[in-house]
């Protein structure tokens, strides 16, 4: 789609007149923090502890519901987590795992990029499982597996031989941990301590129970392996790479040159074999699933039915305009039955809410198919029973089903797209029910044996904080309120803490987007103000929400120092209905930098900006957006940042890129289009491009070929490279002298 951008002198002025709040409820509720008027630094942006407070992350009810679990970090290392306990009843704060007791040490590598790919970072604790009776949680650490034991309060070491320990689970009843190491699935028996290997081929182009590149990092499976109920079996995956491109890869550090193997799959190359297996804990034998003749497809979920007879798995067409839920008897794993077919002309987009029922043969699922997410029940011989939500807003996660009861907790746009609140509809249907209050982003997690649920809440003027309510919403207790009061990290800054204008523009074809504004302070309406458009602009992400962000710091810092800072979502980006992704398919880069200058033709109308002086910033898809935007648009754009962008699709993954572009062996034209090379000519100035020189997921290739191409053309830009950087540009050093580069670029490029 290559929709047409009039620019006329009438359309300044048109979207001036069309510019909206929003929502004047939301606008109207938000009020500046309170607190000192300190200015915000760089070095305290990424300083412990951290500003946003008490921010818990891997947030857990207790299987009883009687104590809330979660991780903290240390106040002199907000990247060092122990595990922390509240009591649900005394309201009670106390540590439950301090990290020191755990071993420490270097990880895998397969841990590290397992790592990147979920975007988690730090040390000591990150990640735990309670047992299903609540007497003890399951912590892995640096390869090593811990018990910790609710009653005797100590820590103790499981006898799982040598080697590094990676995905490691708590079996549903707690009779054994299993977990995988040397690309092969082990379960140690807990009673007897007898540890066996379910799988022994592993090793090398073959993994078994482990997830693939593209699982990880774009089908958001970071498991390869499922226990049924019963913890008789285990579904496992064996992927074999050997058809994979091996890639060697320089990655480049401070003190060397690490090569490192890497079997990548660039769009339109050859992906993984992959097969499902269904593994005999007791006996050990493996039954394998069959699939179907077409061996070059996905397989994004898997998931036991209840009865632990059947099992669940999604097949994906390589083109991914085809999605299948299917069921196999694991007795007869030859035959599958079809329950459920998504089809569709663009690509069908993955979720994680399937819900098979225990108290009737029934199962939940969401679908787009009417143009937005919503519930749907089905019975589990595949018949549509009902649509249980409906309407042009999106459902973006079932969050529990309370089947006694009746109920379906969902998070949902409902009221907003800009924010995601708590809702209930029963199992039959009818009115859906509003369970939170707040205006903001909520997530819900239940306890699995009480009407209880723990609210995440946070709001643009409210960082992460922590509540406890019943099964009708109403509030039992603060388990972590994380007011901004004194004492509270942001308190010396939270005086001069801005809150942005939401407004709606109109696109060329007519649809809302959704925008934010961020005035300097102090600010001058006699003065005029250069502007950064900070922007992604991919699809499955969005930016101009009513939420907490430490993204967000950085865009407080350049409003207090005498910048404008504007957010548009184009078309293309999520939660806006299927009608607002799919103008992207087959050729990328173009409706969206549309809807950017829309964007921009709005701001001109605006009498505090200098319309001279605006740039624009973004990392990843949003680098790449900067790219195009300072190509293709120099006349919208003085300057630009762009951070470890793609630059040419064919050097992305398959799963990502052929999802919105098509295979480039069908679709050369749109790659050609999509791609910033063809555009470098058009550049005049005012580029900087930094990457991260060992990045395994935008390859530090994307950005050495713009680097080559404008040196060819003979033109000047800046660029900076971090050693050792992968692509989230983690550490707090790294992330000092990044943002002290990119502001001292915008003050010499706008003002």
């Amino acid at each position: 789609m290559k929709p047409t951008w009039l620019k006329t002198a009438l359309t300044g002025v048109a979207l001036c007149l069309s510019a909206q709040l929003v929502s004047p409820q939301l606008h109207a509720s938000e009020s500046m923090l309170t607190g000192g008027k300190e200015s915000l630094t760089i070095e305290r942006m990424n300083a412990s502890p951290a500003l946003a407070g008490k921010s818990p992350r891997g947030l857990k009810l207790s299987p009883d519901g009687r104590r809330v679990t979660y991780l903290a970090g240390r106040a002199d290392n907000q990247s060092f987590y122990d595990l922390w306990q509240v009591d649900v009843k005394t309201g009670k704060t106390s540590i439950l795992v301090n990290a020191d007791k755990l071993a420490s040490g270097e990880l895998s590598d397969e841990e590290k990029a397992r790592r990147e790919r979920q975007r988690i970072y730090g040390q000591g604790i990150m990640e735990y499982q309670w047992s299903a009776d609540g007497k003890f949680v399951l912590i892995p650490a640096s390869g090593k597996l811990y018990l910790f034991s609710l009653s005797s309060g100590k820590v103790s070491s499981l006898p799982i031989g040598e080697g590094f320990a990676t995905d490691a689970k708590l079996s549903p009843k707690g009779h054994f941990v299993s977990f995988i190491r040397d690309q092969n699935v082990f379960v140690l028996n807990l009673a007897n301590k007898k540890l066996t290997a379910l799988t022994k081929d592993g090793g090398g182009a073959i993994k078994n129970g482990m997830a693939e590149f593209v699982a990880q990092e774009e089908m958001g499976r970071y498991t390869g392996y499922w226990w049924s109920a019963d913890e008789s079996k285990i579904a496992f995956t064996r992927v074999d790479e050997s058809g994979v491109e091996l890639v060697t890869r320089n990655e480049i550090y401070a003190d060397g040159i690490k090569l490192t193997q890497q079997r990548y799959p660039y769009a339109g190359k050859t992906n993984v074999e992959i097969a499902l297996g269904v593994v005999e804990v007791k006996s050990g034998n493996t039954q394998w699933v069959n699939l179907g003749k077409n061996k070059d497809i996905y397989l994004p979920r898997v998931k036991w039915l209840p009865d632990s007879k059947h099992l669940s798995y999604q097949w994906q067409s390589r083109d991914q305009q085809d999605l299948q839920l299917r069921v196999v008897d694991v007795t007869k794993p030859k035959t599958s039955k079809l329950l459920v077919q998504e089809r569709s002309k663009a690509w069908i987009n993955l979720h994680k809410n399937l819900r098979f029922l225990k108290q009737q043969p029934d199962f939940l699922w969401t679908s787009e198919r009417d143009g937005f997410s919503h519930i749907y029940l089905y019975g589990v011989d595949g018949k549509l029973k009902k649509q249980l939500t409906q309407g042009q807003w999106a459902v973006d996660a079932i969050s529990h089903v309370a089947e006694k009861s009746g109920w379906i907790y969902f998070t949902g746009r409902k009221d907003t797209p800009v924010e995601r609140q708590l809702y209930r509809v029963k199992l039959t249907g009818g009115k859906i029910e509003k369970l939170s209050k707040k205006h903001g982003m909520h997530n819900a997690v239940f306890a699995k044996k009480k009407s209880i649920y723990l609210d995440y809440f946070n709001s643009l003027t409210q960082p992460p904080q922590i509540s406890l309510h019943n099964s009708t919403g109403k509030l039992i207790s603060w388990i972590e309120q994380n007011k901004v009061a004194k004492g509270h990290p942001l308190y010396p800054y939270a005086g001069l803490w801005q809150v942005p204008q939401f407004k709606t523009l109109k696109a060329d074809d007519g649809q809302t987007l959704y925008s934010r504004l961020f005035k300097p302070v102090p600010f001058d309406a006699n003065k005029k103000y250069p502007v950064v458009v900070r922007v992604y602009g991919g699809p499955h992400a969005q930016r101009v929400t009513n939420s907490w962000s430490s993204q967000d710091y950085f865009t407080q810092y350049l409003v207090q120092n005498g910048f404008v800072v504007f957010q548009l979502d184009n078309r293309g980006s999520a939660n806006r209905g299927t009608k607002f992704e799919f103008p992207i398919y087959k050729h990328l880069g173009e409706v969206e930098l549309n809807d950017q200058k829309v964007g921009v033709d709005y701001l001109r109308t605006l009498p505090f900006v200098d319309k001279k002086n605006v740039a624009i910033y973004g990392h990843s898809y949003g680098g790449y957006m900067a790219l195009m935007g300072i190509f293709k648009a120099p006349d919208y754009f003085k300057a630009a940042i762009s951070g470890a962008p793609v630059t040419d699709w064919h050097l992305y993954d398959t799963h990502y890129t052929e999802r919105y572009l098509g295979n480039p062996n069908t679709n050369k034209k749109g790659y050609e289009l999509s791609s910033v090379m063809p555009y470098v000519k058009g550049y005049q100035s005012g580029l900087l491009m930094y990457h991260g020189m060992a990045d395994d997921n935008v390859l530090f290739e994307n950005s050495t070929r713009v680097y080559k191409a404008l040196q060819d053309e003979g033109k000047l830009f800046k660029m900076i490279d971090y050693p050792g950087s992968k692509h989230s540009m983690r550490g707090e050093k790294v992330r000092n002298h990044l943002y002290k580069s990119l502001a001292d670029f915008l003050n010499r490029e706008l003002k």
